[in-house]
């Protein structure tokens, strides 16, 4: 392969946003945290499905099929999220996981891993940093 001799004009994507297909007749509002269920398709996150992002905008497929509407994720970034039992013994950077679309903890048997504490805010309320990306590679190794 030689190196570029020209311009190449070339389609990119946003860095930080995905839209996923959406399973059949569900909603995920805004804000939720998106998982992957077993057919690959995005849902309102439950317990042990893999972390896609948090939704952007509502994504309405409450009467369509698998797959009828898509959900437009942030995969990437940092979020305020209440989590419970946190401390400020949280500024050690502990992983957050969720057990369903707005419940977010630090105990990880049974649910699924979005990302690590960035700051602690208050009693039970943290900034998380998140990575789908990285936390999908991690599940992988």
């Amino acid at each position: 392969m030689a190196t570029l001799a020209k311009d190449t004009p070339r389609a990119y994507q946003l860095g930080e946003i995905e839209e996923y297909p959406v399973v059949a007749a569900d909603i995920i509002f805004e804000g939720a945290a998106v998982g992957e269920n077993a057919a690959g398709y995005a849902r309102p996150l439950v317990a042990a499905d893999v972390f896609l992002g948090f939704a952007d905008v509502q994504a309405d497929n409450s009467t369509g099929l698998a797959g009828g509407a898509n959900v437009r994720v942030k995969t990437r970034g940092r979020i305020q999220l209440p989590i419970a039992a946190l401390a400020i013994t949280a500024n050690d950077r502990p992983a957050v996981y969720a057990s369903d679309d707005d419940t977010f903890t630090l105990t990880a048997a049974g649910n699924s891993m979005i990302g690590y504490v960035s700051r602690w805010v208050s009693t039970g309320v943290a900034i998380v940093e998140f990575d789908a990306a990285l936390v999908r590679a991690a599940l992988q190794a």
